[in-house]
């Protein structure tokens, strides 16, 4: 099974770029835009790994992470 990487940024080119990378090297990459939807797909797909951008709009990368 291959491990999965939650990539999560508000700026749609940077999730495609990352996405695109991770994946070619073999990764499972699922992607949210904001905090809300990286808590909700880290919940239901358990991520090995989480890029996360701090500064996300209305919550910010801090707060998912505290939580």
């Amino acid at each position: 099974m291959a491990t999965t990487v939650l990539v999560v940024d508000d700026e749609e080119r940077v999730r495609s770029l990352l996405k695109a990378y991770l994946a070619q090297q073999g990764f499972r990459v699922v992607t949210a835009a904001d905090g809300q939807a990286a808590l909700a797909a880290a919940r239901s797909e358990k991520p090995d790994l989480i890029i996360l951008d701090i500064l996300l709009p209305q919550m910010d990368g801090r707060e998912v992470c505290r939580i």
